[in-house]
């Protein structure tokens, strides 16, 4: 998994910290060395966001799938033009984000009046290709 230089320093002291376990132990662990809940980190997250006073509006907080969300948008907002090079983004984010199916990640390219945009104009240049060939 790519991760910035800072975040991989930060990690590897953790497991340094951590200590030495198998190849199948969970990277973040709880206390007893099982894998965390999600409801765990979910409550940790909510903790935190209220604590730091971060509000997208004032009637909702951010979610920890948000991030996620955010992610994947802006991943395929990054996407190379042309068919090949986006068709080969969006299996790599598929596969980056754990989907078993495709469709799981295209439901992303829904998200953001951009992206729909610029599906449309991808969508009329091929149409307009395939008329005049």
């Amino acid at each position: 998994m790519p991760l910035h230089d800072t975040t991989a320093a930060g990690l590897q002291c953790y497991l340094n910290r951590r200590g030495p376990g198998s190849g199948d132990d969970p990277v973040f662990a709880d206390t007893h060395g099982r894998p965390l809940r999600y409801i765990a980190v979910k409550e940790t997250f909510d903790r935190l966001v209220g604590k730091a006073g971060i509000w997208l509006t004032p009637a909702r907080r951010p979610r920890l799938h948000d991030l996620r969300h955010t992610f994947a948008v802006r991943a395929l907002q990054g996407s190379p033009m042309g068919r090949n090079g986006c068709g080969a983004h969006v299996v790599a984010l598929a596969t980056y984000m754990g989907h078993v199916n495709i469709y799981s990640t295209y439901w992303y390219l829904e998200a953001t009046a951009d992206l729909v945009r610029d599906i449309a104009v991808a969508g009329e240049a091929f149409m307009s290709e395939g008329a005049q060939a």
